[in-house]
């Protein structure tokens, strides 16, 4: 006897279910309509949808595409406003500066016409007084104060 990988389990007994029964054998109909040799006659495409689906696609895409520029538009605008505030956080800071240009470089202005800012140290014109901040007249008080601790006058006493 050959060996069966079902050898093992040829003794084993079998328990039938109540609750199964074997199928009836079913009967084709004497009239049913056999398959054809080639069934290339059934696919035939109707074209009579292609217009109906191109037309939605048309209208799918212009809609994405008018999504996708709206969203470009929104995207640049945003960047724009972020460059401006950033700008104008600067100039606050260093009016005149524009970061996409080459960095400032002071030169020296006409001296018969210029005019002196406040705080600046001195005029350019002979025939004007110097002009005096209050920054000015707290550093020369102070100064004055320094140097009077510093060197004890006549009514002072050392102790």
């Amino acid at each position: 006897m050959s060996q069966s990988p079902y050898q093992a389990a040829h003794d084993i007994p079998l328990i039938k279910s109540p609750s199964l029964r074997v199928p009836h054998a079913i009967e084709l109909p004497q009239d049913i309509h056999p398959l054809p040799d080639s069934v290339n006659p059934y696919f035939v495409y109707p074209f009579t949808l292609e217009s109906l689906v191109i037309n939605v696609e048309d209208a799918r895409r212009s809609t994405l595409a008018a999504h996708a520029t709206r969203r470009d538009a929104y995207l640049r605008a945003r960047e724009d406003e972020r460059e401006r505030r950033k700008r104008d956080a600067l100039r606050r800071i260093a009016p005149g500066f524009d970061p996409r240009s080459t960095p400032l470089v002071p030169t020296r202005g006409p001296s018969s016409t210029a005019v002196s800012p406040p705080g600046f140290m001195g005029s350019l014109s002979p025939d004007h007084p110097p002009v005096r901040s209050v920054m000015d007249d707290l550093v020369n008080q102070l100064a004055a104060l320094d140097s009077a601790s510093s060197t004890p006058g006549p009514g002072s006493h050392s102790q």
